[in-house]
């Protein structure tokens, strides 16, 4: 792993909305991560159709996998678990972010070789929407990453800019953003992060980004972790908020804060009650012995 230079890493990321860190990943922490991937890859050849865990091209099949993304990896092995809840990558968020992170979700997406799907231009924020534009999402190459890959693109400074909408013009969700619209996005000006095995991306929930197909004869595994600052919370009940990890809106580092800001104004906040301990606001006027 490559020396770091922490300031600067910070700075380019809040002008440019992202940041690539060259062989952030030590060779023991790649080998695990590698070696938990193919477990799942080898469990996705007799995965029943409509597995939750897996999300196969059209042509995958027993003898011969081709995934798409593996979904939740923090649930499907410690290995992942450990490395985005208590990790590098939880280490890397918290560089970023400050000392209070909160976890969002994680995934896998493989873009398997000799023509492993694009990804369209999009932004984040709009799949799981936040009450503020804190969340990050950090990469991980598995595998070494050069321009026939599909390798990640960005458009710089795009973070602070217009949020598009990811619909069709008959309302249909895409999750992309409308032809008529790339001109606007600038997405010419898109800069590709690739580097050796075991290099970081971290990308802002705002900034437009995209890859191309993998032409080459190699897959190219990017393993994805979301990050927010402790106070930002997930709206539930759009977008992807309410269905994804177990793990999802968990404080991984630091204190859980006691308010929080919503719509520009600041106010104090209960705990949180999901595990629990609330009866009623009776129960919690009155006190215990009521």
């Amino acid at each position: 792993m490559m020396a770091r230079d922490r300031v600067h890493e910070l700075e380019t990321y809040e002008r440019d909305g992202f940041v690539c860190l060259e062989s952030f990943v030590t060779a023991d922490w790649l080998s695990r991560l590698n070696a938990a991937m193919e477990r799942l890859i080898d469990e996705s050849r007799t995965a029943a159709p409509g597995d939750w865990r897996f999300d196969p091209e059209p042509d995958h099949t027993a003898d011969a996998p081709r995934l798409r993304r593996i979904n939740t990896p923090v649930d499907l092995d410690p290995t992942f678990a450990e490395f985005a809840l208590d990790g590098p990558a939880t280490d890397l968020a918290v560089d970023m972010l400050g000392p209070d992170v909160r976890f969002h979700h994680s995934k896998l997406n493989i873009k398997w070789s000799g023509g492993g799907e694009e990804v369209k231009w999009h932004q984040d924020i709009q799949f799981w929407p936040h009450t503020d534009f804190s969340p990050l999402t950090i990469g991980i190459y598995l595998n070494e990453v050069d321009d026939q890959m599909g390798p990640m693109g960005i458009v710089p400074g795009s973070h602070r800019g217009e949020l598009f909408d990811l619909r069709a013009d008959d309302g249909s969700w895409t999750g992309a953003i409308r032809d008529e619209d790339l001109d606007r996005a600038d997405t010419a000006t898109a800069v590709y992060l690739k580097g050796p095995a075991g290099s970081a991306t971290v990308h802002n929930c705002c900034a437009i980004h995209g890859s191309a197909p993998n032409t080459s004869p190699r897959m190219r595994p990017l393993l994805l972790q979301t990050y927010s600052r402790a106070d930002s919370y997930p709206l539930l009940g759009v977008g992807t908020n309410g269905k994804i990890s177990s793990s999802a809106h968990s404080l991984v580092r630091g204190a859980a804060p006691d308010r929080i800001t919503v719509g520009g104004r600041t106010m104090p906040a209960a705990p949180d009650w999901y595990k629990g301990k609330y009866t009623s606001i009776f129960a919690q006027q009155q006190g215990p012995d009521s």
